[in-house]
């Protein structure tokens, strides 16, 4: 018998089917609890799906939101999400129609020229353009470790507040840290999907630990045993508008009695508590990839963040999901950092995928380490590292994946 592949854009016709897709594709069971929330989320239209004949066998998604880039400034960003496809159906070119709809639909339609995801398997995503922009930091710190003497805790009390009372509050000091690089937007309906609480027996509900000037939301993991301390905070996220209350919340989760350590996967690579500590191998650290980006429209997404120095530089693009982009681009970046992006006829000083410059987006991957790695080729000597220096950040960029 032989099957016949199609792609079509979903309604929400399509919510329970696309669902079950989803589930089967994570290896997970349904959760009817989450099925609300979802549904506010999720924008159907937006949706992409692989029919083998009438069965659907692939869901691919876009969610509308602002990502921060370099000058501080929140850029559209279609979240891609809801990524899958059945098993029993792979290794049969699903993703790949998936992808190619989504980009093309994407740049059709003059949307967002900038695509973001997080990758379920890091040797998927680079085929199609993608490249890891920031990183995550995976921090474990034992309870009570010391702080150097003088660091600032402030006099301001870290105090714990209900759900309904702290939520107010995390939601205006969240949209007050938006300046950082790689932040996203988050609307009402991702802060519930966010929080949703699933209760289990070994872990408690989130608790909300909240500061003149940012919060931790973090939960109890229990361990077993009665004469030693082997419960775990585990941290979803801390927010502060500067260093005393980065400070004051870190010392707070750490001085919580009968606990063993507080660990935060998701933390920035560049989190204070390291340099808080009077040791500073006391904090455990592995870094992961976090968001990757696919620059849809090279054109329009250049000149979308700022730049951190001139240079005027041709190069050469490669793309082969997305054809538009391909060939020599002259950009410029004057001394405030705008850069103006044009097709050129000129010898290209340097050479590059796409992924490429996707991955240095947003200043946490620099062209110089890419071009070590054989990933980026100077025909003119002197080129990558001006182009470097331009994409430069300030800091580490960090996103807090939450689509």
């Amino acid at each position: 018998m032989t099957s016949e592949l199609s792609v079509r854009e979903l309604t929400d016709d399509d919510f329970t089917e696309n669902l079950a897709v989803l589930v089967s594709a994570f290896l997970k069971d349904p959760d009817p609890d989450r099925e609300p929330l979802l549904r506010r989320v999720l924008e159907l239209e937006r949706h992409h799906g692989v029919f083998d004949g009438a069965e659907q066998v692939g869901s691919c998604g876009v969610m509308t939101r602002t990502l921060t880039v370099p000058g501080g400034e929140p850029r559209p960003l279609a979240a891609i999400t809801h990524v899958g496809v059945k098993p029993g159906h792979r290794r049969r070119g699903i993703m790949r129609m998936m992808m190619r709809a989504q980009l093309h639909a994407l740049h059709e339609a003059g949307a967002e020229p900038v695509a973001g995801l997080e990758a379920s398997e890091a040797g998927i995503y680079g085929r199609y353009g993608y490249a890891p922009a920031t990183e995550w930091a995976d921090i474990r710190v034992p309870r009570g470790a010391e702080f150097r003497a003088d660091v600032d805790t402030g006099p301001d009390p870290v105090r714990e507040a209900p759900r309904e009372d702290a939520l107010p509050r995390l939601r205006e000091l969240h949209d007050r840290a938006a300046g950082r690089v790689g932040w996203l937007d988050r609307g009402a309906p991702v802060w519930d999907l966010w929080l949703a609480d699933t209760p289990r027996a070994d872990r408690t509900a989130y608790r909300f630990a909240t500061h003149p000037r940012g919060y931790a939301v973090y939960r109890l993991l229990h361990g077993e045993g009665r004469r030693e301390a082997r419960a775990r905070v585990e941290v979803l996220e801390i927010q502060s508008l500067d260093a005393v209350a980065a400070a004051a919340l870190w010392r707070y989760l750490l001085d919580i009695d009968l606990v063993s350590e507080v660990q935060w996967f998701g933390a920035a690579v560049d989190d204070p508590i390291r340099w808080f500590l009077a040791d500073p191998r006391r904090a455990r650290v592995e870094v992961e990839d976090a968001l990757w980006l696919r620059i849809v429209d090279l054109d329009r997404a250049l000149p979308a963040r700022a730049y951190a120095a001139e240079a005027d530089v041709v190069f050469q693009v490669s793309d082969r999901l997305c054809p538009w982009n391909a060939g020599r681009w002259r950009m410029a970046v004057d001394a405030d950092g705008r850069a103006e992006v044009r097709r050129t006829d000129a010898e290209p000083a340097l050479s590059l995928d796409i992924s490429a410059l996707a991955a240095a987006y947003l200043g946490g991957t620099t062209l110089t380490a890419l071009a070590a790695a054989g990933l980026v080729s100077e025909h003119r000597r002197g080129s990558v590292r001006a182009l470097t220096r331009a994409f430069l950040a300030d800091r580490s960029p960090h996103c807090l994946i939450d689509f």
